[in-house]
């Protein structure tokens, strides 16, 4: 799978939009132990807006944004959430064992790792006793943001250039991550939400995925040349399957929550 460049500006255009469903996910976690000092990670902090929701809700804690970005962790630590301390880390490696925290929380990052319900043990068993683990992942893979995308890359003008890993790993349904969670030694809380946002401006829908979903194809493709044609094919498209109304284009994307105690 294509490593993505990030580029938090781009990210940061919808960070209100972005931002609310960490929100919606710390509103169901629980107190978490060792208030108000708790250890807290940001696991795929990006570029830090996460982290600064987590500061917002926890202002005394000892908070640790994580990413494998520098390109998104100097924006965290500038911009973002400059009182928290920053490491970068991969995910899938890092080992949470050393810092015991009372919450890992990640925003929007499993979906990009291959293999993650392996993680949520490793997660679980790090956790201080009564500690939590919430994340939440986007469950839009079906809609046509994401198919548009995988059938274009597979075209015969772009399947040499993109291939099948120019995409993102991808997430379970629901219940698998409940029945993890359980397993993991947690009481699992999982539920999914789909939001309906108006997005303004030329491409709106275009301008959104430039942000995530098609970091890794923008990755590949260097040649500026190729790059302005794919997304004139690619925003082409998306005007067809997100036509614009009057007040902008109604842009639905699904996204699926989990907290898990540590019992």
């Amino acid at each position: 799978m294509t490593t993505p460049v990030w580029d938090p500006e781009q990210y940061l255009r919808f960070a209100d939009e972005r931002t609310r469903p960490l929100r919606d996910l710390l509103a169901r976690v629980p107190e978490v132990p060792h208030q108000p000092a708790a250890t807290v990670l940001d696991i795929g902090c990006g570029p830090g807006n996460s982290t600064a929701v987590l500061r917002e809700r926890w202002p005394e804690a000892r908070i640790t944004g994580i990413d494998n970005s520098a390109q998104m962790l100097a924006t965290a630590r500038t911009t973002g959430e400059p009182t928290a301390d920053y490491l970068l880390a991969d995910a899938v490696t890092y080992d949470p064992a050393g810092a015991a925290p009372d919450l890992i929380v990640s925003n929007a990052t499993l979906q990009w790792l291959p293999g993650h319900l392996g993680l949520l043990p490793r997660w679980a068993a790090a956790l201080a006793p009564g500690g939590v683990i919430a994340f939440q992942v986007p469950g839009n893979f079906d809609s046509p943001s994401h198919t548009v995308l995988a059938e274009l890359r597979r075209s015969p003008r772009w399947r040499d250039a993109l291939g099948e890993d120019a995409t993102r790993a991808g997430v379970h349904r629901p219940g698998d991550y409940l029945r993890a969670l359980a397993d993991a030694g947690c009481t699992p809380d999982v539920w999914e939400t789909t939001y309906s946002t108006l997005l303004t401006g030329p491409d709106p829908v275009l301008e959104w995925v430039k942000g995530t979903a098609l970091r890794p194809v923008l990755t590949r493709l260097t040649d500026p040349a190729a790059r302005e044609a794919f997304l004139a094919e690619y925003g082409a498209l998306l005007r067809e399957a997100y036509p614009a109304g009057p007040q902008g284009t109604v842009f639905p994307f699904r996204r699926i929550f989990a907290v898990g105690t540590k019992r």
